[in-house]
């Protein structure tokens, strides 16, 4: 049967690797997958998802305007796909996180999407409010803060290696951006203006 599963972290906690890995299991049984990851995010080049270990495949890329039922379902009437997979998935929005849904439901096929949590500001986003309502299953993907914790919470860092409070919702970064934290560190970084 399947379903929609969403795996969710903080940064750098090895999401992209995970789906790479998830995909060429599928791949190396001789089961062809669909990879798709947000448009907006052009760290590792156009449609392509990349992890920070160094592996990588090409993808098809959404934008908020993307219909995602009518992107699997077009893939799906090429040929047969085990399984879609969806990276940096809180982008998405809540109408596509549905079409996602329906995908699982109507046509059969299993997505996993991968995608942070929480903003820097420690808000969700809107694609991952909406899966953390849809999903049958959610998993979370692990990270550790500096002091061995569990690291859920992610600051944005500002130039002078302080942590910003204010800002856009949506700002593409890597370690040079963002650290991952427990919510305790979490909140001495932001001052406790939370």
């Amino acid at each position: 049967m399947a379903k929609l599963y969403f795996h969710y972290s903080t940064m750098n906690a090895g999401k992209s690797t995970l789906l790479l890995q998830a995909s060429y299991n599928y791949i190396e049984r001789g089961m062809a997958t669909m990879l798709i990851t947000a448009r907006l995010d052009l760290r590792a080049g156009h449609n392509q998802i990349a992890s920070r270990i160094g592996i990588g495949a090409e993808a098809e890329s959404f934008t908020s305007e993307t219909d995602m039922f009518e992107m699997v379902k077009k893939r799906l009437d090429s040929g047969p796909c085990a399984c879609i997979f969806v990276d940096e998935s809180q982008f998405l929005n809540e109408a596509q996180v549905w079409q996602l849904a329906r995908a699982v439901d109507d046509l059969g096929v299993p997505v996993m999407c991968y995608g942070l949590r929480v903003d820097f500001q420690g808000k969700l986003f809107p694609g991952s409010a909406a899966l953390l309502a849809l999903a049958d299953e959610m998993r979370e993907v692990r990270t550790i803060c500096h002091c061995g914790k569990k690291a859920s919470m992610v600051v944005r860092m500002g130039p002078d290696g302080t942590a910003l409070h204010d800002g856009d919702q949506v700002q593409i970064g890597g370690n040079e951006t963002y650290v991952s934290l427990c919510r305790r560190h979490w909140r001495a970084a932001m001052g406790e203006r939370v």
